[in-house]
């Protein structure tokens, strides 16, 4: 209700701003003991060798600098991803670089990866009290080389490992140039590779397992989808989540600011990612959980997604759209116990 009430004045402002705000103003009510809202039920859930109190999760891009973890996770989410992060600091694209399409219910934004740097991210983490599952999605700064990538990411688990329980590795945002290369079966594979090494190694120094799973685009073939399949199930990955934002533009079409560059996402991707989810169930058999995002703005999106064989789901901009009763309303339409 409170939400639905300050709705119509964040939209009012510029959406990069109003961001900001709203995360700014679910600080101090946390603080003073009065953010209390009412958790939804506890519907447990097993995937990745972790324990989640339930399967619906806050999407990467909300809390890019990991500064708000415990206003986020007082909403009642089973698990929160932060970040993107990078190894150095960058200031990612120029503003305006975020765009509403309210009449689509969508978002389009270019923010380009803007990081504090991962040695900056850790401490910010280490300030919250964070009491539910951490997960950080990773990528590589925009002046490294595709061919130097791997080191981006390594060094981005090396500093986050003793502080999370699962790391997102970014192959798929549409405003880094070049990044998304890395789905391709090949390049993934080795990325993967190198990364399942290095876990393995981290693993043994910190005696505490940190599970993996890349994130792929929704704009994908069935044949690039299942191809990617393979390679995460030959990689050894503990998930792997579909999807990101998409370059697609049919559905905004004509609409204020549907044109400008950017991931879209919002109502207009569902169909999109719950179409990788459904690829990506029929190809791995059960045998490697996924992680269902992409315009789940409602419980019934929530169920379609677990229907076609996601284990978990998470939301971004559906938060934005319709506020934190969407939390609960997605963990209602979990089909489990």
């Amino acid at each position: 209700m409170l939400y639905a009430l300050a709705r119509p004045l964040l939209f009012a402002l510029d959406p990069e701003t109003a961001h900001s705000l709203t995360l700014g103003l679910a600080d101090a009510p946390l603080r003073l003991g009065l953010l209390n809202f009412r958790k939804p039920a506890h519907r447990p859930v097993r995937a990745m060798g972790l324990e989640f109190r339930n399967p619906v999760g806050l999407a990467a891009g909300l809390d890019k600098q990991a500064e708000h973890v415990d206003a986020l996770a007082a909403l009642g989410f089973g698990f929160i991803e932060l970040g993107g992060v990078t190894p150095r600091p960058q200031p990612g694209n120029p503003r305006p670089r975020m765009f509403r399409i309210p009449e689509a219910r969508a978002i389009i934004n270019r923010f380009g990866l803007n990081s504090v740097g991962v040695e900056a991210f850790v401490e910010n983490l280490k300030r919250a009290r964070r009491n539910t599952i951490i997960g950080v999605n990773i990528g590589k700064n925009k002046d490294t080389p595709n061919e130097q990538a791997a080191e981006d990411y390594e060094r981005c688990l090396e500093v986050l490992y003793p502080h999370v329980h699962y790391v997102s590795i970014n192959v798929s945002s549409p405003n880094t140039a070049g990044l998304r290369d890395l789905q391709s079966a090949a390049a993934l594979g080795a990325l993967l590779a190198r990364l399942r090494a290095k876990r393995d190694a981290l693993r043994e120094k910190h005696g505490r397992a940190v599970a993996l799973a890349p994130k792929i685009a929704p704009d994908l073939d069935g044949d690039a989808v299942r191809a990617i399949a393979d390679v995460v199930r030959r990689s050894g990955m503990d998930g792997v989540i579909a999807t990101n934002t998409t370059v697609a533009r049919d559905e905004v079409k004509g609409l204020q600011h549907g044109a400008e560059e950017g991931g879209l996402s919002g109502a207009p991707l569902r169909e999109r990612s719950l179409g990788v989810v459904r690829e990506l169930a029929a190809a791995l058999k059960g045998e490697i959980p996924i992680i269902g995002v992409g315009g789940i703005l409602s419980g019934a999106d929530a169920a379609e997604r677990f229907s076609a064989g996601a284990s978990l789901v998470q939301v971004y901009t559906g938060l934005i759209y319709r506020g934190p009763r969407l939390v609960s309303e997605c963990v209602s339409a979990y089909p489990g116990k």
